[in-house]
């Protein structure tokens, strides 16, 4: 991107008057701390909220219609929730590209992109098995499953097979 969007506040830690304001911290959670510190927790718990395109969309400089349009993107395509604007997201690619995104535009569809050059599709996960096709990079695939090293995907006009993880980025 040329532009970099505006970013939320970077958190600062917050100071207890002592030993006893830590333990009770400890003991109950968040409710010791001031609304705008809960908020700023909540926000950082919803950072690794993961998205997909649902409609077409445009990938904006900031949190509204009225800053630029720096990419169309196309549905299912996966983004990684930075925080939260209203009904606007802050999101990141798999490229580290940053921008708002309109969230009723959004859903919970799983998807990977590619993030190798090519990936095979195989019948099953392991390299052992045969390749039934292949994506480029910057595909997005539509999840089907996830083991721990291999992704169950389905490629639009494509076979359905096995890719490994390490060379797609998603959820």
């Amino acid at each position: 991107f040329t532009a970099t969007p505006s970013r939320p506040a970077v958190p600062r830690p917050i100071a207890a008057p002592g030993w006893r304001a830590l333990l009770a911290s400890l003991v109950l959670g968040l409710a010791w701390m001031p609304a705008p510190a809960q908020a700023q927790v909540q926000a950082q718990a919803q950072a690794q909220q993961m998205v997909s395109v649902a409609k077409q969309a445009y990938l904006r400089s900031g949190a509204g219609t009225q800053h630029e349009a720096m990419w169309l993107l196309d549905p299912g395509y996966p983004l990684l929730v930075l925080g939260r604007q209203g009904n606007w997201l802050q999101v990141r690619d798999f490229e580290d590209d940053t921008g708002w995104i309109y969230r009723p535009l959004t859903g919970a569809t799983r998807h990977h992109v590619v993030t190798s050059a090519t990936a095979n599709i195989r019948r099953g996960p392991s390299t052992r098995t045969p390749v039934l096709g292949q994506a480029k990079y910057g595909e997005v695939l539509r999840t089907l499953e996830k083991r721990e090293e291999w992704v169950k995907v389905k490629k639009p006009g494509g076979p359905t097979g096995w890719v490994a993880r390490r060379l797609l980025w998603g959820w």
